[in-house]
């Protein structure tokens, strides 16, 4: 990877984490045969590209957390109304 690449696309995704897991989620979806979103010179590797496209805002990222950086309500979790057995329930044959 080059440095300048990575320098420009830690100036949009300033989370190196993020970085590193939108690099390498958009890494595999090229090797499986995606099309680039940039316009790239012949020779630049996969990596390159991918934060090429980051660094020109072709790639972004949704957080799943809230406004002030902590997560967001869980959803209430509703209990599937199941079937309760009796200790005494004789098992069917």
């Amino acid at each position: 990877m080059k440095a300048d690449l990575v320098k420009a696309a830690s100036e949009v995704i300033t989370n190196q984490q993020i970085l590193v897991n939108m690099v390498s989620r958009r890494v595999r979806q090229l090797l499986l045969g995606h099309r680039p979103l940039v316009e790239y010179a012949p020779g630049l590797g996969e990596a390159d590209i991918a934060l090429t496209e980051i660094a020109n805002g072709k790639l972004t990222f949704e957080s799943t957390f809230g406004q002030n950086g902590t997560a967001e309500a869980a959803a209430r979790v509703v209990q599937f109304p199941g079937v309760t057995l009796s200790k005494n329930a004789k098992k069917a044959a």
